[in-house]
């Protein structure tokens, strides 16, 4: 459990950090994002949620 919340306060802190960084850039991926059909914003999530596990039990 306490793995689970590191990597949930490292995501929020990679993310943080590339809205602070990077307002601008982040704002025009947020519209290009939106600008996609749903579908392929779901398998998008999907695919890097799968590479995501296969990272962390290659690590693990």
């Amino acid at each position: 459990m306490e793995d689970l919340l590191i990597a949930l306060a490292l995501a929020m802190a990679i993310e943080g950090a590339a809205y602070a960084l990077f307002p601008d850039s982040m704002r025009r991926a947020i519209a290009v994002m939106l600008a996609q059909p749903a579908d392929r914003v779901r398998l998008m999530g999907v695919a890097v949620c799968a590479v995501g596990v296969g990272l962390v039990w290659l690590l693990r």
